[in-house]
């Protein structure tokens, strides 16, 4: 039985889900919060490495900034999408304008842009606002 590594969004603490039942979303062996909830959750230079580096499932990043008119009207979309490929993927948001240094650490030039990593590595990048069929198939296609 392989078993994946989950980062609680809640108490950051990683839990071991069997991927049998990773379809069943999990709660968090601590603070017994969902490991998934259907919407995205948000980045910070606090919680990034423990997402990014102690996740096994695929983490959809969206580097945005709230006066960003393009971030805006895709931000429906992303959440849209976490809804319905969760827990498939990880779906997270991190705010370019808070967290400036996480966005140059990725070479983040222009937003919208969403990055697909997985086990602590960049596997996709996308620049620019998808409609929900084409950002879902992106998604699918990587992951």
């Amino acid at each position: 039985m392989e078993v994946l590594h989950i980062t609680c969004p809640n108490c950051l603490v990683t839990n071991r889900v069997p991927r049998d039942k990773l379809a069943l979303g999990g709660k968090c062996g601590k603070c017994r919060d969902v490991l998934f909830s259907g919407k995205p959750i948000e980045l910070t230079g606090g919680n990034f490495n423990q997402h990014v580096n102690n996740t096994d499932v695929p983490i959809v990043i969206d580097f945005w900034a709230s006066w960003c008119g393009p971030c805006q009207m895709f931000a429906p979309i992303f959440t849209d999408s976490a809804r319905e490929l969760e827990p498939q993927a990880r779906f997270a948001k991190l705010d370019t304008e808070a967290h400036s240094q996480l966005a140059s650490q990725f070479g983040v030039r222009s937003i919208p842009t969403l990055v697909i990593v997985k086990n602590g590595r960049e596997v996709a990048r996308q620049m620019g606002v998808m409609n929900l069929s084409q950002f879902q198939a992106w998604v699918n296609s990587v992951i």
